[in-house]
């Protein structure tokens, strides 16, 4: 493909929206992230990237221009973090307003400055309703009064061969005269968990390979117990009683259903167990459920790993939405 459209990824973690569009021929002008080990893995990656490790907050108007040099920008990408509305209570007060969304702020500036054909920025899915979806409301209309047309859907990553149930709202703006579309579905049979993951050779508690990242994390002998009543797909309910853990998240304790898609990966993963070998998923294993190709090497520790592969755009839904951007362009 010969596609040289131009993008910017903003809060860019390990890349895996970078590596979505890099495959399907966008050129990357630069990246911006402030996690030092986040940004380690992007440069091992992607070291024709330019990336800045700094807090977008400090990067300057004229800096992001001097960055964008005179490139045209296609495109900017990103999921800023906001932490605001997903807090209870927080009915009635504006999303806009919370100081813990100043992120999002930080990537409505830089649409602003750049003036991108298109952005795509992805967030959790329960945005879409939160405060009666006012805050869906509040955040297309800080685009629209910078010139943006700009609507939004709930994806989910199984739709795109992910092995893996990731619902996630995502936003696309233009300021082009052009309807905005969004990926269909692209895959007939949903990618299961066994598919995915059978290719890596057993592993015991605490032991290593010589893959990169298939590493298996060091249970107590207390939770290894535990673990070893719950058969493939299961529950804490299938652990004896008195020692059956009490409290704490209901996704902890359970194992992956084997002929299904993941749950949701997310930055914690040390009690969802593989669904035949009594361990936590390996980083490799949980990069593979993010569909991370098995060449890409995550750097830091192993729990900078797991948050970085929890915290990412699974590349291949990346990839359906870099495609519809490139649908879109040629009608530009």
């Amino acid at each position: 493909m010969n596609y040289k459209l131009k993008y910017i990824d903003l809060f860019s973690g390990s890349g895996g929206f970078s590596l979505g569009f890099d495959k399907k021929g966008f050129q990357n002008v630069f990246s911006v992230d402030i996690e030092p080990s986040f940004c380690s893995t992007y440069k091992y990656n992607f070291p024709k990237h330019q990336l800045i490790q700094k807090d977008i907050c400090d990067l300057s108007n004229s800096e992001i221009l001097y960055l964008k040099g005179f490139d045209e920008i296609d495109v900017v990408i990103g999921g800023p973090p906001c932490q605001g509305f997903s807090m209870a209570g927080s009915i009635g007060r504006k999303f806009i307003d919370d100081p813990r969304n100043k992120l999002f702020k930080e990537f409505v500036r830089v649409v602003n400055i750049v003036q991108p054909k298109f952005f795509v920025m992805e967030n959790v899915a329960r945005l879409y309703n939160h405060n009666r979806g006012e805050t869906r409301k509040e955040i297309i209309k800080d685009f629209q009064e910078i010139g943006y047309k700009v609507e939004c859907k709930i994806l989910n990553s199984a739709d795109f061969g992910v092995p893996q149930i990731r619902k996630r709202i995502i936003f696309i703006g233009t300021n082009q005269n052009e309807e905005i579309i969004f990926p269909n579905k692209s895959v007939e049979k949903y990618v299961s968990v066994k598919e995915s993951l059978d290719i890596f050779p057993p592993l015991k508690s605490g032991e290593e390979s010589t893959i990169q990242n298939h590493i298996a994390m060091n249970h107590s002998e207390q939770m290894l117990e535990k673990m070893k009543y719950i058969k493939d797909g299961g529950s804490r309910e299938e652990i004896p009683i008195n020692i059956r853990p009490k409290s704490g998240d209901i996704r902890k304790y359970i194992r992956y259903k084997s002929d299904e898609p993941s749950v949701c990966i997310t930055g914690d993963m040390r009690k969802i167990f593989h669904y035949e070998q009594n361990r936590a998923l390996t980083v490799r294993e949980l990069a593979k459920l993010q569909s991370y190709p098995d060449d890409f090497i995550f750097k830091g520790s192993k729990i900078s790993q797991q948050q970085q592969v929890g915290n990412s755009v699974p590349p291949k839904m990346a990839e359906a939405i870099a495609e519809v951007i490139i649908k879109m362009s040629k009608n530009v």
